[in-house]
């Protein structure tokens, strides 16, 4: 079967987020972490998503590793290609969402393209051209207090126009509402004025599929998963994809269970407590992680499985913000971010809680889930069937098998962490 949609996803979270949105609209679809060798064949698939840690990297770095991705899935023969960012644009005025785009267009000999975050199913929508979480502005959101990637301005067009030398238009939800046609008919006139993106209005997922059909054929498409819901049948149409109704089937897999939180995102905390308050939870606090921090780990691994027959059990270093930001103030942002992903995944490695026999795995956060897969070597993971909106599970392609949700810091129910493993069957 001949590769039809090729993704570059800038962390491993997103990447399944948008695996999930595509295996929901029919299309076989394996997420990959890292860039493969080059003698390394792509697994059999409609749709491949490669998943990088380049949302938070040195903006040379985040395009260098991008193209890298691109490249690959060209040469597999992806007939379209998708850059996939958070629904809330985590960036900064520098980038890396601009940056990348204008990177993988040079790269295409391609002038124009779309961005569009915007995901309904999860309350984020772009009207006039702001981005809204809720009924909130993305600046007024708990966005703004993020740690890496603070949103303090909730108009697209001005922050992608800071992040790249391509003009920035928008399209408004009026043009959406008018069809595909139209829209198409909007893009064409952005791209004579000269202008290298547009931000695209969408409120509701019959926008998002107009805006997918209106996106047959463009070389390259930006945005969150949502956009991914209307590319499906673009390729149903052209009969290059069949129906399916089996593309979430996994195969079962047994073992204890686990929850592994990193993220501190207002979601991730509600979690945390209505789990700790039910299930065993072990915290591990950021502030000790100045000392011997792999004994640290080990401690909380070694609590972890003496009480994994008691049922799923948590391990967490999610903290309130203002812990957050005294953790910060002491080691760096940066190092005790690394700090927390390097103990988290120590936890899940090979030696440790996969060693013990977990064998189904929630992961909390975006970065976290991208240390935690490297830590246990996995280079591949089929999609299955959704959690919550935008969170799937998914299980490894390699052994041991696993199965693993990983879970973007802001997603999810207050009971996701448990609600995961009633939907594992």
């Amino acid at each position: 079967m001949a590769l039809l949609l090729g993704c570059v996803a800038d962390d491993v979270t997103g990447a399944t987020d948008l695996a999930n949105t595509l295996v929901r609209n029919g299309m076989r679809t394996v997420q990959l972490f890292g860039v493969p060798a080059p003698d390394e064949p792509l697994p059999d698939a409609d749709a491949i998503v490669i998943a990088l840690k380049s949302r938070t990297a040195p903006v040379q770095q985040a395009v260098d590793e991008s193209l890298a991705a691109l490249r690959r899935l060209r040469a597999d023969g992806a007939r379209q290609l998708f850059f996939k960012y958070c629904s809330t644009f985590d960036s900064t005025p520098q980038g890396n969402i601009g940056p990348v785009a204008d990177a993988m267009l040079k790269e295409l000999g391609a002038n124009f393209t779309i961005a569009c975050p915007a995901f309904p199913e999860n309350a984020r929508t772009v009207c006039h051209g702001y981005l809204f979480v809720g009924d909130a502005l993305l600046s007024e959101s708990g966005m703004r207090n993020h740690p890496l990637t603070p949103m303090n301005d909730a108009n697209l067009v001005r922050v992608l126009g800071q992040q790249t030398h391509g003009g920035v238009g928008l399209v408004r939800f009026d043009t959406v509402d008018a069809g595909p046609v139209a829209l198409r008919e909007a893009f064409e006139a952005h791209a004579a004025e000269g202008q290298t993106y547009a931000i695209v209005d969408a409120l509701t997922d019959g926008h998002l599929k107009t805006i997918g059909e209106a996106c047959a054929g463009m070389a390259l498409i930006t945005g969150g998963s949502g956009i991914a819901i209307g590319l499906p049948e673009n390729f149903r149409r052209a009969g290059l994809l069949e129906q399916r109704d089996d593309a979430e089937a996994l195969p079962k897999v047994a073992g204890h269970e686990a929850v592994l939180a990193g993220s501190c995102s207002e979601a991730t905390l509600a979690q945390v407590a209505h789990m700790a308050a039910r299930r065993p939870a072990i915290f591990i606090d950021p502030m000790r992680l100045d000392e011997d921090a792999e004994a640290v780990a080990d401690e909380a691994a070694r609590s972890a499985v003496s009480r994994l027959d008691e049922g799923p059990v948590l391990v967490y270093s999610s903290a309130a913000p203002d812990q957050v930001t005294q953790a910060q103030e002491r080691f760096g942002a940066e190092v005790i971010g690394e700090r927390i992903e390097r103990a988290l995944a120590r936890v899940a490695g090979a030696g440790v809680l996969v060693e013990a026999g977990v064998r189904r795995l929630v992961v909390a956060g975006g970065e976290t889930s991208g240390a935690v897969v490297q830590e246990l070597g996995v280079r591949g993971i089929r999609i299955g069937p959704q959690i919550d909106p935008g969170v799937p599970w998914t299980v490894t392609t390699s052994e041991p098998q696993i199965a693993l949700a990983l879970k973007s810091g802001n997603f999810g129910s207050e009971d996701f962490f448990l609600k995961a493993f009633e939907v594992l069957p």
